[in-house]
């Protein structure tokens, strides 16, 4: 089992700005680029609710941003500090949630998750 950590939320005013890290646990050997991952990506959860895709990125490098965030979200990576960020622009009280990072795995057992970080956006 991997472990996944991310950082970076917090508590932001409407039309700030934040951006999340999402890399492996210090020591680990997983890497975000292996050819046996099919994508890392973002998700966020609010209580009550299914939790939703944000964005993704393939292994490739191509990414992919839903409809609802296109254009204020961008995912990226630093393949050499194998870390994978969530950038977030011009916030809205609807983005508070919690965000979890990804691993779209090719293997059993085809995901791993982090622990989430909160972002809440006052209005």
């Amino acid at each position: 089992q991997v472990q996944l950590v991310e950082s970076g939320g917090g508590l932001v005013q409407a039309g700030g700005s934040l951006r999340l890290s999402c890399a492996p646990a210090s020591g680990s050997i997983f890497s975000i680029i292996d050819s046996s991952i099919n994508a890392m990506g973002w998700y966020r959860q609010v209580p009550g609710k299914q939790r939703e895709l944000v964005a993704r990125m393939h292994t490739d490098g191509t990414p992919y941003i839903v409809s609802s965030v296109k254009g204020r979200f961008t995912i990226s990576r630093d393949n050499a500090k194998n870390t994978v960020y969530l950038q977030m622009n011009s916030l809205k009280p609807e983005d508070t949630a919690v965000y979890y990072c990804n691993a779209d795995l090719s293997y059993y057992p085809y995901n791993y998750w982090g622990q989430g970080t909160q972002v809440t956006v006052s209005s």
